[in-house]
């Protein structure tokens, strides 16, 4: 089965691009209640996956970095720990069998060369499928 027909679209996943600040981050996780969310670029190009995590080692090892000038951070200056393997839109549902083990969501791009981003395949979604899948 091919993964279109689990994609949650580009227009109802909440992303950010890479000229928001640290402070736009914290509070878009904090409005759409993801611990990770995908960054894209200008041009619409999946570029990775910003953490909870990831924000919190930049507040731990910035000094004077606070609350009050986290605007003044851009989100490209905070160092990813994860990287967030992507898929093709034309992959198979096992091909995302294993990067669900690892990932709350895969994000979906139109190839892997333009790498431009569709949308996001979350892990319940895979889960719940295997899981009739196999019961059934």
């Amino acid at each position: 089965m091919e993964i279109k027909s689990f994609l949650l679209p580009k227009e109802k996943v909440s992303y950010l691009t890479t000229s928001a600040s640290m402070q736009e981050a914290i509070e878009r996780l904090e409005a759409c209640h993801y611990t990770a969310i995908p960054m894209i670029d200008e041009k619409g190009k999946y570029v990775g996956t910003l953490s909870e995590g990831d924000l919190l080692w930049k507040l731990k090892y910035t000094p004077d970095l606070t609350f009050v000038n986290m605007n003044e951070i851009a989100v490209t200056d905070i160092r990813t720990r994860i990287y967030n393997e992507c898929v093709a839109i034309n992959a198979h549902m096992e091909d995302m069998l294993a990067l669900a083990a690892d990932q709350n969501f895969v994000p979906v791009v139109d190839n892997e060369r333009d790498r431009q981003f569709l949308g996001i395949i979350r892990r319940k979604d895979i889960i719940a499928y295997y899981t009739r899948n196999i019961t059934d």
